[in-house]
């Protein structure tokens, strides 16, 4: 789902020693890969600075975890932009092929048993981004005109089966579709970190939601899953976030939407 494809500049390349020549955007993202570095919008230095230290204690052995940069002058945030890069002896370019779908999945499940005891962060609550304001109005904790005709009707109809759920929230990566890859040997590598706080299966329905509308996955992946708890809950809240952000963008486009109809039809009909 593109929020923006504005390219980073020149000074902010320069910055984190990024050759403008070589980005490429993510999918559906509004991040830039090249160099071995993902370069993301960053609206907070909180964020920044959270993210260097929460994620340099975080190890997975079988995945790989870019970690936050500094700029050639110490900062982590250039012009409105971070950075996440990959260790030396991980090579130098950032990986590019999407794993299965099925292996991101368990990607998700390992991290987020791997941040359960990570505290919430001060920044959640102050953030007033497209996305952060999304993700309130999927759990009814905010109100907002949603466009009908650009997912706002779908919403309406997939919100009435939402329910409370007794699940714990606990720090979670809110885009491990678009942020997953495969580095030369095959690991699994997250290039980047959108930090939420919700229930971890909520970012692993995410994880099959974003598949499912990017026309990868359809209802087997949504019935693989349903043993993980309140499972139909949590695709519900995924697929409203989703509707949410798209609805709320000015410049959301038509292919997406087509891929949510899909994934809010998928999504009711799951038992």
């Amino acid at each position: 789902m593109t929020l923006t494809r504005e390219r980073p500049p020149l000074r902010v390349c320069a910055a984190f020693g990024v050759s403008p020549e070589q980005l490429q955007p993510l999918d559906d993202d509004a991040g830039w890969r090249g160099d071995g570095v993902v370069l993301r919008p960053a609206t907070d230095s909180a964020e920044a600075v959270w993210a260097s230290g929460a994620l340099g204690k975080v190890s997975l052995p079988d995945v790989r975890i870019a970690r936050p940069a500094r700029a050639t002058d110490g900062r982590a945030i250039v012009g409105g932009w971070m950075a996440y890069r990959l260790s030396p002896d991980e090579g130098d370019e950032v990986p590019g092929e999407r794993p299965p779908v099925d292996d991101i999945v368990l990607v998700s499940v390992k991290l987020h048993q791997a941040l359960i005891d990570l505290p919430r962060p001060d920044f959640i609550d102050k953030r007033k981004d497209l996305l952060a304001k999304a993700d309130r109005v999927a759990w009814g904790e905010e109100e907002a005109e949603l466009d009908e005709a650009n997912g706002g009707r779908w919403f309406e109809i997939l919100a009435g089966a939402a329910r409370e759920t007794s699940l714990p929230s606990q720090v979670v990566h809110g885009s491990l579709f678009s942020s997953v890859r495969l580095t030369g040997d095959g690991m699994p590598t997250v290039l980047d970190f959108r930090p939420y706080y919700r229930p971890a299966e909520w970012a692993t329905a995410l994880v099959v939601v974003d598949a499912v509308v990017a026309n990868v996955a359809g209802a087997s992946l949504i019935q693989q899953w349903s043993h993980l708890p309140e499972w139909r809950q949590m695709l519900l809240r995924a697929t409203l976030f989703r509707l949410a952000a798209h609805a709320l963008n000015p410049t959301a486009d038509e292919k997406t939407l087509d891929g949510l109809r899909r994934a809010a039809v998928l999504v009711g009909e799951a038992g």
